[in-house]
């Protein structure tokens, strides 16, 4: 369990190397595979002295092959017939142990889950999220206290983990039904975000100011209710759409071409990683993940929730007819 943090932290600053790279120039992660949506297997007889990163991708470890790191899948599939000398970390994914499969280390889940074959055999703990238990730190009297900012950062962690992977999950859902409206609210986010930006604050102000007065009437207290609802699903909604488009650049940076349901989940997760990790900085890290709930809730309006493209088309002028000229 001991490197379970410092892989989930290899793998996030992998992401971030990854998205600022050209498709050309991306390589392995400390010596091994990025998967990304697509299909790796290590074959029969094969070693692969490295750890394995997967996001949506499916891999197989055929019987008599190895793996001497240690394997984490955020939603994708993972059958191990062969060895794994390190941990098998199963984020959202799945994953299947065969009759001669070996994990030395630890199968952790997080939202995910796995099968096992009768004679696989796991050198470590099976754990589950439900059952990571954090050790409490004892009182040490006299000792001055230090100021912190984060009382628990592995529990930060995971709570960013778990409403990134559940934002995720949100986004690839909408995206099957309401994906032309998510593309015009990630249009109007991208073409006019000052626009944007500053009915988000507008609507921000004003909500509240008129949650209260219809509170204050009693008689209209569930009217405030659903305009408390409408502006949390427009927060939400312009953030799938931007995690979106966000998924779109990135497929397109690396040449890929994914399904449209894994993009908008993709980015959709990216997204609300990065902006919710930033979040953490003191001081300063709120701006970001306030700006792009801004930018997202105010193209949410401008749209009237994608039902209709922001800046509307221009209409179209109709040709002057030429003049006829007569000849005598």
């Amino acid at each position: 369990m001991k490197k379970i943090g410092l892989i989930l932290a290899t793998t996030l600053l992998a992401l971030t190397m990854i998205a600022a790279a050209p498709a050309s120039n991306i390589g392995p992660l400390d010596g091994g595979p990025v998967i990304f949506g697509g299909n790796y297997t290590v074959h029969s007889g094969e070693t692969l002295d490295s750890d394995l990163i997967v996001f949506g991708g499916n891999v197989t470890v055929e019987e008599d092959s190895s793996v001497t790191g240690s394997i984490v899948a955020f939603g994708g599939n993972v059958t191990v017939n062969g060895s794994v000398n390190g941990d098998l970390i199963l984020i959202g994914g799945s994953g299947s142990l065969g009759e001669k499969s070996t994990v030395d280390g630890d199968v952790v889940l997080v939202g995910g889950s796995v099968s096992r074959a009768e004679g696989a055999q796991v050198g470590g703990d099976i754990v589950d999220e439900q059952s990571i238990q954090i050790p409490a730190i004892p009182n040490v009297p006299n000792a001055p206290i230090a100021p912190t900012f984060i009382n628990n950062p592995v529990g930060s962690a995971f709570g960013i983990l778990g409403r990134a992977i559940g934002i995720a999950i949100l986004a690839m859902l909408l995206s099957l039904f309401l994906r032309p409206q998510m593309e015009r609210v990630a249009q109007a986010a991208i073409s006019q975000p000052m626009m944007a930006g500053g009915v988000g604050l507008l609507t921000m102000v004003l909500a509240p100011i008129a949650m209260v007065v219809m509170v204050i009437t009693l008689i209209l207290i569930p009217v405030s209710v659903i305009v408390g609802f409408v502006v949390a699903f427009a927060w939400l909604f312009g953030l799938v759409a931007l995690g979106m488009e966000v998924g779109e650049r990135f497929t397109k940076a690396l040449e890929q071409s994914w399904a449209p349901v894994l993009t908008a989940g993709f980015g959709a997760f990216l997204l609300a990683m990065v902006s919710e990790s930033l979040a953490l900085i003191p001081c300063v890290g709120w701006v970001v993940s306030v700006l792009i709930a801004l930018v997202g809730i105010g193209a949410v309006a401008l749209t009237w929730f994608g039902s209709r493209g922001y800046p509307a088309l221009a209409t179209e002028v109709a040709p002057t007819p030429a003049k006829s000229t007569s000849v005598d």
